[in-house]
């Protein structure tokens, strides 16, 4: 009799899986998945920004409303429960995590910040501009740690520095050829490297105190990281995240891109095909873009939003395989309070204390930084204004005109119970503690510096003028071309184009920050007092400072 002998499929995979003999072919290993957590521009917003994070009205598509979020507290909160998804992850950033702080931070040097930032498990992050305002000495010593050179240790305890590693990949030390800092950081998933390739914007000479990048060059950033594609693959290493301070401006929301202008555009398009990721920063403004086939994200500022990104990587190649990402809102009624953040932030607020519960002054209503058709914000007349009474006494410099760049203004201010104002309030506004100069240009060098507000700038920069000051602006005339001559008024009377003006400024402007090169051909340049010294003396001189808004620069058409 003839036997006929029946055996069943899955028992011979199983029979071929335990013999290893590949009956049917080696099973493919699954992907690795791996999480990537990312911020940026932090800026030492250890409690919660005023006016949280502005996002699409979910009543109305076409409006926006304010959602209360960030702060150091209820960011560890949303980062302890986006880890535990998945074993596999790394929290990084793209720069800008310290300077234009609040005073809690910046009292001590943004010292708490980086204490703040290693608590929640910080690994790599990007050099931001701001990282080098008060120059690349100070931004090392952030780094490695040591008392301040000049005020000490004013913290609860000795700075030890950051647990975690800034990188500087396009940032050169002239003196040496070496980069200010590592260019990037590998870590390892399940044996795969992945390499985190840190940027400054190559601009960043153009935006900071000229004093803080001496003997430093910043690179093209797409060509240095194309540059080092050939040595990361030389080390195994396929899968390469970028983290860039520099960004884009999106038209959609908060967790989308139907649109993105701006300069990380033309940079992630000229990156070697290599790049499987780029977190980005620096326009404080939050998307979730593909340019080019490629993920780009943003996380908007002040730990407002959690960038959640999840990669498979592939475990023979590795590289990447997929990418996805999720910006989610740091709300502070979703996340509670994380108690070591709040630890810290308690003792450095008792040390703080005295200084911040100042009270300067008293006003009636909010001061916005909302800006009109001209580019006039409420806030920006008030400091200019404040400025122009602090320089305007011959032996202060004789100030006439008074000028403020839009980007030293950092938040509204809004009055507390009974309409006070406190110091920490009014720092929060103006944080960069910088000197007022008063200096000589004539009539046609400022119409030449107003044409710079929109002369090889990312977007328009409209200077906030002080009183008595006037001038009407074309929209429909081209760059340098826009100011009409006819139309600059000081108190009423024309300016006269080869008359000198006493012209006050900041600092920062005054070396020709933001662009605003005529500023450093300004003549008898006199140094005066702090401009936040001058925003609590402004406050002082009224009894109760009323709101309102004058119409200064005028638009046309």
């Amino acid at each position: 009799m003839r036997i006929t002998r029946l055996i069943c499929p899955p028992l011979i995979a199983a029979l071929a899986a335990l013999s290893g003999c590949g009956l049917f072919g080696p099973r493919e290993a699954p992907p690795v998945a791996v999480k990537v957590l990312a911020i940026n521009d932090f800026h030492g917003n250890l409690k919660p920004p005023l006016g949280g994070v502005r996002i699409r009205d979910p009543q109305d598509a076409g409006k926006t409303v304010s959602v209360p979020a960030g702060g150091a507290e209820h960011l560890a909160s949303a980062l302890r429960e986006a880890r535990a998804k998945n074993p596999n992850h790394i929290f990084v950033a793209a720069g800008d995590l310290v300077g234009a702080s609040p005073l809690l931070s910046a009292l001590f040097h943004d010292e708490p910040t980086i204490e703040a930032l290693g608590l929640m498990g910080l690994e790599a992050s990007a050099v931001g501009n701001h990282e080098f305002d008060r120059g690349a000495a100070e931004l090392l010593r952030q780094q490695n740690g040591g008392c301040h050179p000049k005020d000490g240790c004013r913290g609860p305890q000795d700075f030890r520095g950051a647990r975690f590693q800034y990188l500087a990949a396009s940032t050169i030390d002239t003196r040496t050829g070496r980069t200010l800092l590592p260019a990037y950081h590998v870590k390892r998933f399940e044996g795969i490297p992945v390499a985190f390739v840190g940027l400054t914007l190559a601009g960043t000479p153009r935006i900071v105190t000229p004093a803080g990048v001496a003997g430093l060059a910043f690179r093209d950033e797409a060509q240095t990281v194309n540059a080092l594609v050939p040595q990361l693959r030389a080390q195994g290493i396929e899968a390469i995240v970028v983290l860039i301070h520099e960004g884009g401006f999106p038209s959609g929301d908060h967790n989308e891109c139907p649109g993105i202008s701006g300069p990380i555009v033309g940079i992630v398009e000229r990156l070697d095909p290599a790049v499987d990721l780029v977190v980005s920063g620096h326009t404080h403004r939050a998307y979730n873009c593909r340019i080019g086939g490629r993920l780009v994200t943003s996380a908007d500022k002040y730990g407002t939003v959690l960038t959640e990104i999840d990669l498979q990587l592939d475990p023979r190649s590795g590289d990447v395989l997929q990418a996805r990402a999720d910006n989610l809102i740091v709300r502070t009624d979703r996340y509670a309070r994380d108690a070591e953040q709040s630890r810290l932030i308690a003792r450095y607020e008792t040390l703080a204390a005295p200084l911040a519960g100042r009270v300067v002054g008293y006003m009636s209503g909010r001061l916005t930084r909302e800006e009109n058709a001209a580019g006039e914000s409420v806030i920006g007349q008030v400091v200019a204004d404040a400025q122009l009474m602090a320089t305007e006494h011959p032996l202060s410099g004789g100030a006439q005109i008074a000028l403020m760049n839009p980007g030293g203004l950092r938040a509204d201010l809004a009055a507390g119970d009974g309409g006070v104002v406190r110091y920490e309030d009014i720092f929060a506004v103006q944080p960069f503690y910088n000197n007022l100069v008063t200096l000589s240009l004539t009539g046609a060098q400022l119409r030449q510096l107003l044409e710079q507000q929109w002369l090889d700038q990312p977007r328009p920069r409209i200077l906030q003028v002080s009183r008595g000051f006037s001038y009407s602006w074309d929209a429909s005339r081209p760059p340098g071309q826009r100011v009409r001559a006819d139309s600059l008024r000081l108190n009423g009377q024309p300016i006269g184009a080869d008359t000198r003006y006493r012209v006050s400024v900041n600092s920062f402007l005054a070396s020709g920050g933001d662009g605003f090169s005529v500023f450093r051909q300004g003549l008898e340049p006199v140094t005066g007092m702090m401009d936040v010294d001058a925003f609590e003396a402004y406050f002082r001189s009224h009894e109760r400072l009323d709101v309102r808004h004058d119409e200064r620069i005028r638009r046309l058409p």
